[in-house]
């Protein structure tokens, strides 16, 4: 694979990763059903309430990639990756325990409050394809960070367009008429006229 289609990929990557994350927070996780036969649905934002965050974050990064050099690639890298299992972690944690995921849901829908008592009164807790969304973003995250990390200093040189030059003073013809305006404002402050041949 071409360094610029490797650095295509890497810089995309992220993106998928923050446009899965912000797509399932915003879905229902969990449905759960209560005793009298009331039903509630837990979005993303209750059951993992950090996910917007890291999205967020992961979409930054992707900036900081673009303009980075090969060291600070390295660092980006880990750090999606690091994101990314953070994404994956709330997605466990929510298909791990349905009911833990819902609770805040069920708390506001019955005024039940305390793990032990929501639990006893959530008859049934079915989750959505969502969270497995997230879990799955958190798993190209990590893979597309490591790939990042690992092909860093393959990436073609970056655009210098917009980097700072420096040119000496000798070499700089702007910098002659620069000297005369500050000799002009110099002359203004000792109340002098500095049109004045």
């Amino acid at each position: 694979m071409t360094p610029r289609r490797v650095r295509a990929l890497a810089l995309l990557a992220p993106l998928v990763v923050a446009a899965l994350t912000l797509l399932a927070w915003t879905q229902p996780w969990v449905d759960a059903v209560l005793d009298g036969d009331r039903s509630v649905t837990a979005a993303g934002d209750v059951a993992a309430p950090a996910l917007p965050a890291l999205a967020l974050a992961a979409l930054a990064l992707v900036a900081a990639l673009a303009l980075a050099g090969p060291v600070f690639r390295v660092v980006l890298g880990i750090l999606l990756a690091l994101l990314s299992s953070a994404i994956l972690t709330s997605a466990a944690i929510a298909l791990g325990d349905p009911v833990g995921a819902a609770s805040a849901a069920v708390t506001e829908l019955s005024g039940v409050d305390g793990e032990e008592s929501v639990r006893a009164i959530v008859e049934a807790a079915v989750l959505t394809v969502w969270p497995s969304v997230a879990l799955l973003a958190g798993i190209v995250g990590i893979l597309a960070g490591v790939g990042v990390a690992a092909t860093a200093r393959r990436w073609p040189d970056r655009v210098r367009k917009y980097d700072a030059v420096r040119a000496s003073p000798a070499e700089d013809p702007a910098s002659e008429g620069r000297a005369d305006r500050l000799d002009a404002w110099d002359a203004l402050s000792d109340g002098r006229d500095p049109t004045a041949g």
